[in-house]
C-alpha cells in the first residue's frame, strides 16, 4: 500500500477518485480514513461508496480543503500526509520539506524529551533538524540531523518519558552557523569533480536553501550562468585529487577548528574569482553508506563555513 501511495501522490495527472470508482486505490483511500477514525474497518469494501464520501467530505471540511467529497490531488496529498506514522520513511532538511503527521510526532517527541523544535507545525524546517541534532548528540548517536532506524530506535526505547506530555516551549532562536542573514549576504558556488563531491556540493545547496530559499550559497549544478568575481568557489576533493598550489587547501576535521580554518584560508584567498578547497577524509563517514555519509559531510561543512563567514 505504500509504494501505491507513494506513487498516487506525486503523480501530477493522477485521475480523481469519486463515487461508484472500485479497485486498489479506492480500497487505500479507505484504510487510511479508518486509521483517522473516520471509517470503520468492516467499511473497507474497495468500492467508492457512500459513506467513503462522507468519510472524505468530514476530512476535507476538517482539513480546510472545502466541502470535497471525491480524492483529488490536493485531498490525497494532505490524506497522505495525515497517515504517516512515526518511524515510516527517513526525515531529514531538505527542500522542500518534508511535512506530515510523522513529522508532527517527531516534534511531539523530541520536543517532551526537552528539545525544542519551534512550532508544532509537521514541518521539518531548521529547528526540527536542529532539536533532532541534540538530541542525536545528547543519546551517543551520530549527530547527522536524519531520522533514521537508529534515531527512531531511540524515541521508541524513551516513550515512557515523551507520550503524553506536552513539548516544552520553542527556542527563541535558531543556535545554528546557519543563520538567515548569513546565507544571504555570501554568494558561494559549491562544487565538486567526482561524484561524491558533487553529492555533497548539491546536499549542501539543498540544506541552505531549505534553512532559507534566499540563500546564496549554491551548488555549481544549479547555477544558471557562470560564477562571477563575487563568489567564493568551494571546490570539495577527496584526498587524491590535486588542486593548485595557490589555492588554499583545507583538511576536514569533524571539529571546532574547522571553521577557524576555513576563515583563514577564505582570507589567503587571492585568486579572482576567491577559492578555496576542502580536502575530504574519504567517501564513508564511521562506515555509514554513500548518502548518509554525503549528508553527514554537508551539514557539518555547512555549519563550519557559514560560522566563518559569520567571523569575517
Amino acid at each position: 500500500m505504500a509504494g501505491l501511495a507513494i506513487r498516487l501522490r506525486y503523480n501530477t495527472a493522477m485521475d480523481t477518485i469519486r463515487r461508484h470508482d472500485t479497485g486498489a486505490a479506492v480500497e487505500d483511500v479507505q484504510h487510511r480514513l479508518c486509521m483517522l477514525g473516520m471509517l470503520d474497518e468492516s467499511q473497507v469494501t474497495g468500492t467508492y461508496d457512500d459513506a467513503t464520501a462522507l468519510a472524505v467530505l468530514a476530512f476535507s471540511e476538517k482539513g480546510g480543503l472545502g466541502s470535497q467529497d471525491e480524492i483529488n490531488e490536493k485531498v490525497w496529498a494532505a490524506l497522505v500526509d495525515a497517515t504517516f506514522c512515526l518511524g515510516d520513511r527517513t526525515l531529514y532538511l531538505r527542500m522542500p520539506y518534508f511535512h506530515g503527521n510523522d513529522v508532527l510526532q517527531l516534534q511531539q517527541a523530541l520536543g517532551a524529551l526537552g528539545f525544542a523544535t519551534g512550532a508544532l507545525d509537521g514541518i521539518f524546517g531548521a529547528y526540527t533538524e536542529l532539536a533532532l541534532r541534540k538530541f542525536q548528540l545528547n543519546l551517543g548517536l551520530p549527530s547527522d540531523g536524519i531520522a533514521g532506524a537508529m534515531t527512531y530506535a531511540a524515541i521508541h526505547n524513551l516513550q515512557h518519558s515523551w507520550v503524553g506530555k506536552e513539548a516544552s516551549p520553542a527556542a527563541g532562536y535558531l543556535g545554528f552557523a546557519r543563520a538567515a542573514d548569513v546565507l544571504e549576504r555570501n554568494a558561494l558556488c559549491l562544487f565538486g569533480t567526482r561524484e561524491f563531491t558533487r553529492s555533497v556540493a548539491s546536499r549542501m545547496s539543498n540544506l541552505a536553501l531549505a534553512t532559507n530559499p534566499a540563500s546564496k550559497i549554491l551548488s555549481a549544478d544549479t547555477l544558471l550562468v557562470a560564477p562571477d568575481e563575487s563568489m567564493l568557489l568551494v571546490h570539495i576533493v577527496l584526498p587524491d585529487e590535486q588542486t593548485a598550489e595557490s589555492v588554499p587547501r583545507v583538511a576536514y576535521e569533524d571539529d571546532e577548528t574547522l571553521a577557524l580554518r576555513l576563515t583563514s584560508a577564505i582570507d589567503a584567498a587571492s585568486m579572482h574569482p576567491a577559492r578555496i578547497a576542502v580536502e575530504l577524509p574519504g567517501t564513508v563517514w564511521e562506515e555509514a553508506g554513500a548518502g548518509r555519509s554525503a549528508q553527514h559531510f554537508a551539514i557539518t561543512l555547512l555549519d563550519a563555513l557559514c560560522t566563518a563567514l559569520s567571523q569575517r
